[in-house]
């Protein structure tokens, strides 16, 4: 296999960045079909990239035989029945997260990708392939500060993105903020500190924008968590930033600490005026993660060629869902919820 040809449905704005990044930047890969259920979106980018195939219907794309991989980029609620039937289909799939909005289906996803062992699956957890993060995982991993036994993320979005993005949940699309954003830093936390949440606390709720309340859901939330070996974790969410996107991490370990972030800044441009010494912030996860949306989507693609699955699993996904529904379920029932990782699939 010269090149891997791919499908990528949804066209959405992350989606739209994925279908820019298989079609023009990634080596040995040719985007070969994109499918919406907007026709504009799908009529656009074939006439503007001159893509081969287009899809109003995911399951018509699945019967095109000249494609090798499918690329998930649709709404949250989609990802589960369409990673299944994919695989049924016999394609490579790469997700966006989650695997799913409720854990059922995550472990339906599990269950599918197990049955299908010669291909193979991806799951989107793109910070994993940033270049600071990676830095801070090899620095971790090298004990340079000892044995990692607190960590603190912040996941703020644009207090600018409000308003489209309380139409993407009344919509019932995002899962709520623990499994749409904060399953990120959940992730995170599970891959630096090498075990799972045990117990989680979660509050929040809706300050600036009341809509949050009524749909169950926090424009505001943070969660704490005890892991199985005694390390915490601090965990902020949010949806009403006003500096624009601010992703931090910060890891404490026995002999040190390190940070990821601390300042968003958008390039090392400093402005001093009368307001002080002013620095830009980048303004959205496109900006922030281009580089590791771009990784991420190369390690698929040479996974493919060389015939190995990929250091992201099913089993990240379904662990991370699951303490992030246990965030979920805590932040609804005001209450400690006691969460039950290593569940076998059989």
């Amino acid at each position: 296999m010269e090149k891997v040809k791919v499908g990528i449905v949804g066209l959405g704005r992350l989606g739209r960045q994925h279908a820019e990044n298989l079609a023009f930047r990634i080596p040995n890969c040719e985007l070969t079909a994109v499918c919406s259920v907007v026709e504009e979106e799908v009529l656009e980018v074939q006439s503007k990239w001159k893509i081969p195939y287009g899809y109003t219907a995911y399951d018509e794309m699945l019967k095109n035989k000249e494609l090798d991989a499918i690329f998930i980029a649709s709404p949250s609620g989609f990802h589960c029945n369409q990673i299944q039937l994919a695989l049924e289909a016999g394609f490579h799939v790469f997700s966006e997260k989650p695997l799913g909005l409720y854990l059922e289906e995550a472990i339906a996803v599990e269950k599918a990708v197990k049955a299908h062992p010669n291909q193979i699956f991806m799951l989107g957890f793109m910070r994993r392939y940033d270049k600071s993060y990676l830095a801070a995982k090899e620095k971790i991993e090298r004990g340079e500060i000892g044995d990692p036994i607190f960590i603190r993320c912040y996941g703020l979005d644009p207090a600018a993105k409000i308003d489209s993005f309380l139409q993407f949940a009344e919509a019932n699309y995002s899962g709520g903020l623990f499994l749409d954003m904060a399953i990120h830093d959940l992730d995170l936390a599970r891959w630096y500190l090498g075990t799972e949440g045990k117990e989680v606390w979660a509050i929040g709720g809706g300050y600036e924008r009341k809509e949050f309340d009524a749909l169950q859901d926090a424009e505001t939330g943070a969660a704490m968590v005890r892991f199985e070996n005694n390390a915490i974790g601090v965990f902020l969410a949010g949806r009403n930033c006003a500096h624009g996107y601010h992703i931090e991490t910060e890891i404490i370990g026995t002999k040190g600490s390190l940070r990821i972030g601390t300042v968003p800044e958008r390039n090392q441009v400093v402005l001093f005026n009368e307001l002080g010494a002013v620095q830009e912030c980048v303004d959205g996860f496109l900006e922030r993660f281009e580089q590791a949306y771009r990784s991420e989507v190369e390690e698929f693609i040479t996974c493919i060629l060389e015939d190995r699955q990929p250091a992201v699993t099913v089993q990240d996904g379904v662990e991370s869902t699951r303490l992030g529904y246990a965030c979920k379920e805590s932040f609804e029932k005001r209450q400690l919820i006691h969460n039950n990782p290593h569940t076998v699939v059989v």
